[in-house]
């Protein structure tokens, strides 16, 4: 149950939107004009964000100061750079810059802005996500989410999972940690959440990694919720009470 929740935060990248195929059109033009083969740009784009969380672990461990998420992208890209045959160093800068703002472009996935738009109509809606303020913005605008509040990763000065993500998100929101309910598609994440009082809810996003990626990870354990897309779980809850409904009258 979600009784007493006011503010659905979510995760963005593989739960909001589609960050594989949006990274992956943009890599085969640029992979096609430096000498690349283009017909890797799903390689290219797995392998930019296989280097997303060990970049943000030398932050939270405290190994670095706190950096924006665009800044650790283009570390990202300029390291993988030379697994698929470009030398970095023999790119424009302004290449190697707008291959790093593909992941301000991504598109959404088919349900988001509808199951957005209806769950805004009676709680406050916000990502709760390592992305960087303009980043957000700019896929916000692009895509037509439409967020409440966009709080980004600098505001809290943290990268999930650590506590602080959370907690202080709450806090900027003004509410107690168990007023929000965290909305990802990762179980991680979902955890993490919930050790700081956070309420859950877990929607599956099969196609996150590619339709050959093997079947999908499942919610893993039991959640405050879940629900088969954002239009389902707006079904799920009570126009203004903030709870679940009969399992009976929800659509999944």
């Amino acid at each position: 149950m979600l009784a007493g929740v006011r503010a659905l935060v979510f995760d963005v990248f593989g739960t909001v939107v589609d960050w594989r195929s949006g990274v992956a059109r943009e890599a085969g033009p640029f992979l096609q004009r430096h000498g690349g083969d283009p017909a890797r740009a799903d390689a290219l784009a797995d392998a930019w964000r296989g280097r997303y969380a060990p970049s943000m672990e030398e932050v939270r461990s405290g190994r670095r100061p706190f950096v924006r998420l665009d800044v650790l992208h283009r570390e990202s890209l300029v390291a993988v750079l030379p697994s698929f045959g470009i030398d970095p160093a023999t790119v424009p800068q302004a290449e190697i810059d707008g291959l790093t703002l593909a992941w301000h472009r991504l598109d959404p996935w088919p349900d988001a802005v509808e199951g957005l738009t209806q769950l805004r109509r009676h709680f406050i809606i916000a990502p709760l996500s390592n992305a960087n303020i303009v980043l957000a913005l700019d896929m916000a605008k692009r895509a037509g989410l439409p967020w409440d509040a966009i709080l980004g990763a600098e505001v809290v000065q943290a990268y999930k999972p650590t506590r602080e993500a959370y907690l202080r998100t709450a806090e900027v929101l003004a509410m107690r940690p168990g007023e929000l309910c965290m909305v990802a598609a990762h179980p991680s994440d979902l955890a993490a959440a919930r050790a700081c009082g956070l309420r859950t809810c877990f929607v599956p996003r099969p196609l996150e990694h590619g339709p050959s990626a093997g079947p999908p990870p499942g919610p893993g354990e039991a959640w405050d919720a879940t629900a088969a897309d954002f239009i389902a779980l707006a079904r799920m809850l009570e126009p203004s009470a903030g709870r679940l409904k009969d399992p009976s009258e929800a659509s999944l």
